[in-house]
C-alpha cells in the first residue's frame, strides 16, 4: 500500500464530514429518513471510503480515479446539505459552516489528487 489511508488529512476531514451528517440528520423529519437523510448518510460516507479504497491501489492513476468517486460524493453532498437548508432542517449558520467546511475539503481533495503521479 502507497498510501495509509489512516495518515491522510483528507480522508481525516472527510470522516469529521461523517460524523457531522449523522449528528445534523437526527434532527430531520421523519419524512426523510428514507430520502434526504439516507441520502446524505451514504454520500458523507462515500467520501472517506471511496479515498481508504483507492489507497490500496497498486498505481497513483488507479488511485486518482477513487479520489474522483469521493470528490463527486463531496459535491454531491454539498448539493443535499444546499437542500437542507431551502427545506429549513437546518439552520443559516449551521448551512454556512458546513458549506465551507465541505468546500475545503473539496479542495483538499482535488489538491491530494493534482499531487499524484499520472
Amino acid at each position: 500500500m502507497k498510501h495509509n489511508f489512516r495518515k491522510l488529512k483528507i480522508w481525516t476531514e472527510a470522516m469529521s464530514i461523517v460524523t457531522i451528517t449523522y449528528k445534523m440528520v437526527r434532527d430531520f423529519p421523519d419524512i426523510e429518513r428514507f430520502n434526504l437523510t439516507s441520502q446524505m448518510i451514504r454520500c458523507a460516507v462515500s467520501i472517506p471510503s471511496n479515498i481508504a479504497e483507492g489507497s490500496s491501489k497498486s498505481t497513483d492513476k488507479h488511485f486518482r480515479k477513487y479520489l474522483e468517486n469521493s470528490l463527486g460524493s463531496a459535491f454531491e453532498w454539498e448539493t443535499q446539505l444546499n437542500v437542507a437548508a431551502i427545506e429549513s432542517y437546518i439552520t443559516k449558520e449551521t448551512f454556512e459552516e458546513l458549506e465551507n467546511r465541505i468546500q475545503q475539503l473539496q479542495k483538499m481533495i482535488s489538491g491530494f489528487h493534482g499531487g499524484l503521479d499520472i
